[in-house]
This record gives structure tokens, sequence and C-alpha cells, in this order.
């Protein structure tokens, strides 16, 4: 079926740009994954900012295409030539300046760099809300303060998955998700006050344009009209197989795709992402009643307002320390998968106990917790008992600590009633683990899903194939009843004991930080 179904061009193509892999999806009638491919890459410091240059972004992104085709044709026999629609997602913010020519005029400043304080702080007061440091329009302003001579040539400001979906078709526009990561978002479009601040804030600096003349054109969720070039396909494929002509939804970013992925687009939903960085968006229903720096003002894909939290910081000190105990294993001669062995050391740290030691995994900057620069670090009581599942356990906790400090503020202060929590991302590969210590952080429900693992390259599939259904229906009932309604979910209650422990660990957790501040000061 899934031969045949690949042969009529019928299939459905999704595309993510995530923070260590590239991941190509095709979905089929039931919108389940019918074949995969991926490539491997990783960010740089370089010149003091986190990066992928544009040689790692077009080389990374073909081989991913190419691995789908590969393994379409080691399944199923047959070449990939048409789909019926595609769509592409990838990482949220950042900086991509680029010149009426369609040159970068810098290097790209991603999500990760806390390098925007002076910038963020001022728009944040000005605009009266909160404006990150990894938003687009802090690194715009923050190089305006700079003096940076690019500033001048600016002809379009878009994020990754914009950048993408204008090699593919042409086009600067943007999904009103991805876009609200960008700039403020009012009514469906971006908030002709705070344009107006902007351009108060910025005439001194006679820019030869405005704000609202670069950045790119907003899309919802559904809206049809854009489609993949010949110059977009070959760019893809290289080989020439891939055939041009098929229409292409908004793109997004990995917040959207992971509201969609999650079932978390309606009112009072909400979804944590854990991967390299770990967030929550909850689809709020109503403007929150307090204004707070660890909490964002985002929207789903179809527009309906979201608050989220992100910190920047979850699985990547974690995975460093798999390794290191994978390599140890190899070296002993043990013959273990890193799947396995991760699974083994989840399980075993859930009977370990946390008391007295603590862990910090900050590869990078965590301006939640007003942390600059990066800096692992952990330190433990001497009467801790520090043995291996003790300190995995500690590991795990570390991944959600930043997240807990901000959802306290979301769910506590502002009294929010969430209906679904659902989780998602790497960090649950390992089954009814990550869930639990999730739940008896935020001390709540948590929901996880079989398609838990999918990920954003299902979530821009999903919406993809919105798109091409034509549906009358809202993005949030056309999820619900034509993708979710039988979809099998595992709930993780809090346990009394974990939450107590984990308490604890929180408590000693803050009183630290000053340790961690006074450790990026010192090094």
């Amino acid at each position: 079926m899934s031969k045949e179904f690949i042969e009529s061009g019928s299939a459905i193509l999704g595309i993510e740009l995530g923070s260590t892999r590239i991941k190509a999806m095709l979905i089929g009638d039931t919108f389940s994954p019918i074949a995969t491919g991926f490539a491997v890459w990783e960010n740089k410091l370089a010149d003091g900012y986190w990066t992928y240059s544009l040689e790692s972004i077009h080389s990374t992104l073909k081989a991913a295409y190419k691995s789908l085709e590969e393994n379409v044709f080691i399944q199923y026999g047959v070449p990939l030539k048409k789909i019926r629609a595609m769509g592409v997602s990838a990482m949220m913010h950042g900086y991509l300046p680029f010149d009426k020519a369609g040159k970068l005029l810098t290097s790209f400043r991603t999500w990760r760099n806390t390098t925007t304080e002076k910038a963020a702080n001022e728009l944040s007061a000005s605009f009266g809300i909160n404006i990150p440091q990894r938003w687009s329009v802090a690194h715009l302003y923050e190089a305006i303060l700079n003096g940076e001579a690019h500033i001048k040539d600016i002809a379009h400001l878009t994020t990754l998955s914009g950048y993408i979906h204008f090699l593919l078709t042409g086009k600067w526009e943007l999904g009103i998700g991805d876009a609200s990561g960008m700039f403020p978002i009012k009514n469906g479009a971006y908030d002709a006050a705070s344009l107006c601040i902007f351009e108060k804030l910025t005439k001194k600096y006679d820019l030869p344009w405005k704000l609202e003349e670069i950045l790119p054109e907003i899309k919802p969720a559904g809206t049809k009209g854009t489609h993949l070039t010949k110059k977009g396909a070959l760019f893809l494929d290289p080989s020439g197989n891939l055939q041009s002509g098929a229409p292409i939804c908004p793109p997004e970013g990995d917040a959207g795709t992971g509201m969609v992925a999650t079932n978390a687009v309606n009112p009072f939903t909400g979804n944590i992402s854990a991967g390299t960085s770990i967030f929550a968006s909850v689809v709020t229903g109503e403007p929150l009643k307090y204004a707070s720096p660890n909490i964002d003002i985002v929207t789903t894909p179809a527009g309906d307002p979201a608050a989220m939290v992100h910190c920047n910081n979850c699985t990547g000190e974690l995975d460093a320390w798999v390794n290191i105990f994978f390599e140890a294993a190899q070296l002993a001669g043990c013959k273990i998968s890193k799947d396995d062995m991760y699974s083994l050391l989840f399980s075993d740290a859930m009977e370990g106990n946390t008391k007295g030691i603590i862990s910090y995994n900050y590869l990078s900057g965590e301006h939640s917790t007003k942390i600059s620069r990066g800096r692992p670090m952990y330190f433990r009581l001497p009467e801790a008992n520090m043995n291996l599942k003790n300190y995995v356990k500690s590991q795990l906790f570390s991944t959600v600590a930043t997240l807990k400090i901000g959802m306290d503020l979301l769910l506590k202060r502002e009294n929010l009633s969430l209906k679904n929590l659902y989780a998602h991302g790497g960090l649950f590969k390992a089954k009814n683990v990550a869930q639990e210590i999730l739940s008896a952080a935020l001390d709540t429900p948590v929901f996880t899903m079989e398609t838990a693992e999918l990920g954003g390259a299902w979530g821009i599939a999903l919406l993809a194939a919105y798109m091409a259904s034509e549906s009358k229906k809202s993005l949030g009932d056309w999820l619900e009843y034509a993708v979710f309604k039988n979809q099998p979910v595992t709930i993780a209650t809090p346990n009394q004991k974990l939450r107590a422990e984990y308490d604890a660990y929180i408590e000693k957790y803050v009183l630290g930080l000053t340790a961690e501040k006074k450790l990026e000061e010192i090094i």
C-alpha cells in the first residue's frame, strides 16, 4: 500500500532542522510515518556566537533528504519523485539578515546565543512585554546598538525555517508561530504599536528601511498558494528526481510543530519539548495577568496566543555523560547499543537518591537563571552517597530544573488550569523515566503519546497535510478528529516521594546558582 502511495505522489513530506540533526519524513494516508531519513550536524561557537555555517545548512539538509530518498528505495523499491505537499520546520528565533540579492550578511546567530542582553532589556521596557534575548528583534537591535556595518544593507530578516522556505519557493514568508518568535504579534499581524516604538528607538540611526519592510510575510496554518519551484526542487535533490510544483505550507518553528505533534493547539492545552533545549508552550486562551522575564508570549500555528517557558539547556550535558559511560562499556568489551545504554542508566537512576548531589547542565548561557555563559558544574555534600545511579538521577533532575522555575511562575502565579500537558522529544526515549521526573517536578500529570519521539518533522508534515486537506475545521479540531482520535496515551501522575525529593533538590539548586554565576566570572 505504501509503495503505491509513494509512486502515485500522494505522500506528504515534512523536514525539520533540529539542533543536532535534520530529519526528513514521509507520511501516508493515516498520517503515520512511512519513511524517514536524517543527517547529523552540530553548532559551533565561532567569533563569540553559536552558529551553523551556510555550507553546513545546505549540505546537511541535502544529506537528510538523500537519506530519505535512499530509505524509500530500500523499503519500497521505488524512487521518490513526486509528493502531494510538504513543509519545513526549524529552530525558532535567531538572526539571519540578507541583502537584496539574498546574500547572508553575518553568520547565523542561533537561539542559543545570550549576547543581546542590553537590547532585550531595552526593548522589553519599551514594548511593555518580555522580549527574550534569542528573539530576532533583540539580535537586530543589538547589532544596531553595536553599530555593525551590515545593518544598512538588510533587505530581509528571517529565521532558519524561513530561509529554507525561501530556497525552496523564492518567497520570504513565515508561519505565524515562527514569526511570533521574531517580533510581537497582535491580531494576526506584527504588533503595530511595537513597530512604532521600534521606529522611534532607531530614528537616530537613520536606517534606510523600516522594520515591517524587512520582516517576512505572516501566514497562518492552512494558507495555500506557495509551491516548490524547479530551482528549489533541484536544490533539495540535486539528482533531479524530485518534481517541482508541490504545495508548501507556511514554514514553522519547533515550538509550533511541537504543539501540532502533541495535539496541543487548543486553549488550555500545553506541551513540553525536551531535547538540546527544553521549553513548554501553553495555549492560554486569554492574556496573562502578570509580565515576567521568564515567560514569552508567542502563538500557535493557527495564531492563538500561547505562553512559552524556554530554557537553553536540557540533554546536552546528560548526553555527554552517557557517552562517557558508553565508552567505558566499550573499553571493557561490553556489547551494548547507545539506546540500550540510555534505557539502562535511566531505569537504574530511578532507584537512586539525589540527596546532596546537585548538577547544572549549562553548556550555554541560561537567561532564565541569569547565567550568561555555559559552565557545566556539579557539587555534592561530603555526606552524599556518590554512586552511578545517584549521579545519573541528579543529571536527569537538572534537565528540567530551569523549566520548573519558569513553570512555577506560569502555573502557580497565573493560576492556569490545564486540560492536558503533553511531553515529547529525545529526553523521553526511555519510557516512564523522564515523564515521572517531569510530573513530580511540576506537580501535574504529564501525558505521553506513542508518537512522542516523532517530533517536528512529523508536526510540519501534519501542517502540510492540513493545508492539503482543504478542511473547513480549525487546526485544533482537525488534529483532534483526523489524527489523534484513537491515539494511545500514557499518563504519569505526580509521585509524592519523588516530588519531595525534587523539591529538596531544587531548593539547593537555586541556592547553588550563586556558585554557578561566580564560575562564569572566574573562567
